[in-house]
């Protein structure tokens, strides 16, 4: 693998860095912690703020075509808008498989990060449960939860808005997908070389 991965970051206003700093939001943050064995990464910010699923897929092609080379993994973060605006839970899973398959017809890795409900918010979000994951396989796309235990909603860890993460928080989001994000792009390198 060459010595400066590409990521592309994709998804709603967790990916963009709501609130944040372009250099203490994800992407940013992302690319720095990568650099750290990778000296040229780069991470390219995909992220709109108040994106459903719907937004995310219209807004594909235009992000594919505009990149400048062919990404080694995509992170896809998208959903929540879905369950906020009580888009169907059919219509959400149905745009995650169009946006997932789209990244298999250009050869790009996703790895698609879930978000868990809040207490409060679970039984709303009852009817979305496990459609990430079930989307996932059938387009042999990793998983992971965007945020580690304890930092969803926690008090010191959320914007003004006490709904976004803040810059401490989004650290920790990083330092939770770091080695997930590392063995897949060495899962990439190996099957680019085999």
């Amino acid at each position: 693998m060459p010595s400066f991965p590409s990521i592309l970051a994709f998804g709603d206003s967790l990916i963009a860095g709501y609130g944040l700093s372009a250099a203490d939001g994800f992407s940013g943050r992302l690319q720095r912690a990568l650099r750290r064995r990778y000296p040229d990464a780069r991470v390219d910010n995909a992220g709109v703020s108040g994106d459903t699923s719907a937004d995310a897929l219209r807004r594909l092609p235009r992000v594919l075509t505009g990149l400048s080379q062919r990404p080694d993994l995509a992170i896809v973060q998208v959903g929540p808008n879905d369950v906020i605006r009580s888009v169907p839970a059919l219509r959400m899973r149905a745009n995650l498989d169009a946006i997932l398959a789209e990244f298999a017809r250009c050869g790009i890795p996703v790895l698609l990060a879930t978000v868990t409900p809040p207490a409060f918010f679970a039984d709303r979000a009852l009817a979305y449960a496990g459609i990430h994951a079930a989307v996932a396989a059938p387009h042999n796309a990793a998983t992971a939860p965007f945020f580690p235990p304890g930092v969803l909603g926690h008090p010191a860890m959320v914007l003004a808005d006490r709904v976004h993460p803040n810059a401490v928080a989004i650290a920790a989001v990083v330092d939770h997908l770091l080695p997930t994000v590392e063995g897949l792009l060495a899962q990439a390198a190996a099957a680019r070389a085999a």
